[in-house]
């Protein structure tokens, strides 16, 4: 969240999704923020140039939407749209467990960097260190959500 908009508590939100038009249905939201996390009712989404400007209950003033600052607004997993088959959230890479294509344990996805080209996965190795895995067909052979195991096949940099 960007800050406030006006004297009635309107947050200005800059939209990180693939999917702005739901913006303006979203009734319940969670806001994310360094001081934990808090469930919020919206009362209206209006677009605003670049960004949202979103009213959330209890939120009245400037100086509450001014806290709001800096705040992630995220919606409940259950309500997130879903996918076409071969794309997946942040929230479902991260943690998974990282095998190469012949079964050897690597470590696990910690973390999502977006590049312009592609996303990386930076990959915590069991046996210290990290490793960046590029998210693309050629490296990431199979994902199994259920499993909680992404295979890849190791690339020549990775083995030297």
């Amino acid at each position: 969240m960007l800050g406030p908009h006006g004297a009635s508590g309107r947050v200005r939100v800059y939209p990180l999704t693939d999917f702005p038009d739901r913006l303006e249905r979203l009734t319940d939201v969670v806001l994310r923020s360094a001081a934990g996390d808090c469930a919020a009712k919206v009362e209206g989404v209006w677009p605003h140039g670049r960004v949202y400007l979103f009213k959330f209950a209890g939120v009245g003033s400037p100086e509450a939407a001014a806290r709001l600052k800096g705040a992630y607004l995220t919606v409940a997993v259950a309500d997130a749209v879903p996918l076409p088959p071969g794309r997946y959230y942040v929230h479902e890479i991260v943690g998974l467990r990282v095998e190469d294509t012949g079964g050897t344990a690597l470590g696990v996805v910690e973390q999502v960097l977006h590049t312009g080209a592609n996303d990386v996965w930076v990959v915590r190795l069991t046996k210290g260190g990290q490793l960046l895995v590029p998210a693309l067909k050629s490296v990431v052979q199979d994902i199994d959500r259920k499993a909680q195991v992404m295979k890849v096949r190791p690339l020549e940099e990775w083995l030297g």
